[in-house]
């Protein structure tokens, strides 16, 4: 009979955990940010709020963001009017849209993943998947089982209402799980949608027109793994050395959400990008301080694209040249703030924006870098990542 003690030394990873591809996914339905404050006031039949228009209109302006895309349509909105309604009971169609889209949303970012990847399905060991949109028994984790026929012994997590800083928190869980069993190959799927939220504007609850001019649909999918089989042609992009999470001091409340029969309403207080950019550097400090790193130009950088502004006074706060914050400034642009997902479409550009430029590694031919999460709480996640040669 086995000791306890053998039992223990069953064999673990060797090395680090490491992201061995990533794939992403959007809604083909699309709309220009320019023509959006139009379409909102018109779908919603809010045409005659003339001044809050323009300040919709001002505020969408001033996002940065060229176009967003949405599981939902106009089709859609119309066949329900509950949605076009400020904070009308509507809960259980947003539920009923967000349980059928995101699991599908979730398993195209996923089967793009597993091509790019290379290996067989049934080698996925475990799953993490995550949304703040909608929830049920079972969950989006056991749908993608299905969709995609993982093996019915895979090991899943399943997490519920984390917000924008989860996409680092994926990963964190991903390296836990990697590193504790030799072979083990994690499948991190993250997929949100605005069907949540969505609503007519009031002229009584004004900061709801932040969430209307900021938030995307989207997903995500990356396999995470350690010591990758090059006998089996797997490759990595980026090594995860480290990880942590930390809540800001003085910061309760600053972002929230809270779900009620009008869907799920967000609170995105204007202090946000100054709290945060004021506790990077201590998280930089903390994370970079054991290897020698101060030089926040000398790293590459990842961070949750949650706005222009946190991204403005972060680049600003760290001392950072321009061009340090492309990758994220480029996905805000391209598709506006998905939560959870950002960060992992922000780290695909990375290496795809490194390639194309022949740099000698993943990281823009740097060797250091960091990924941060931004989110409820306040939360910060924080990710050292190694690039590899190209």
């Amino acid at each position: 009979m086995p000791s306890i003690e053998s039992i223990k030394k069953a064999p673990r990873a060797h090395g680090f955990a490491s992201i061995l591809a990533i794939g992403t996914a959007n809604p083909e339905n699309f709309i220009e940010q320019c023509h959006y404050p139009d379409f909102y006031f018109r779908v919603t039949n809010s045409e005659h709020l003339v001044d809050l228009k323009k300040k919709f209109q001002r505020i969408c302006d001033r996002t940065a963001i060229r176009k967003r895309h949405f599981v939902w349509n106009e089709d859609l909105l119309r066949a329900n009017p509950c949605l076009r309604k400020y904070m009308d009971k509507s809960l259980n169609i947003r539920q009923e849209v967000a349980i059928r889209e995101i699991p599908k949303l979730g398993a195209e970012a996923a089967t793009k993943a597993i091509q790019e990847w290379g290996q067989p399905k049934s080698s996925i060991t475990h799953l993490i998947f995550c949304t703040t949109s909608g929830m049920d028994l079972p969950g989006a984790d056991f749908q993608l089982t299905q969709i995609l026929s993982l093996n019915p012994n895979v090991q899943r997590v399943m997490l519920y209402q984390q917000g924008c800083f989860a996409g680092g928190t994926t990963l964190r869980l991903a390296k836990c799980l990697a590193e504790s069993r030799e072979g083990a190959r994690v499948l991190v799927v993250c997929a949100e949608t605005t069907t949540v939220v969505f609503r007519a504007p009031s002229e009584e609850h004004q900061d709801d027109l932040v969430t209307q001019a900021l938030f995307a649909d989207g997903a995500s999918a990356v396999i995470v793994g350690a010591d990758p089989n090059e006998a089996a042609h797997e490759r990595a992009s980026f090594i995860i050395v480290s990880t942590s999470q930390v809540l800001l001091p003085d910061s309760t409340g600053a972002i929230g959400g809270h779900v009620s029969e009008g869907g799920l309403t967000a609170t995105l207080h204007r202090d946000v990008p100054q709290i945060v950019s004021k506790n990077v550097g201590k998280c930089l400090e903390e994370a970079f301080t054991p290897f020698g790193i101060s030089d926040w130009n000398s790293i590459f950088w990842v961070p949750h694209p949650g706005g222009r502004a946190i991204l403005d006074q972060v680049e600003e706060r760290a001392g950072l040249k321009p061009e340090k914050l492309s990758v994220s400034r480029h996905v805000l642009a391209e598709y506006g703030n998905m939560s959870s997902v950002c960060v992992h479409f922000a780290l695909d550009e990375m290496r795809k924006k490194s390639a194309k430029e022949a740099k000698a590694t993943t990281g823009e031919g740097l060797e250091w870098g960091v990924l941060f999460g931004f989110g409820p709480g306040l939360t910060i996640e924080t990710v050292v990542l190694h690039s590899v040669p190209i």
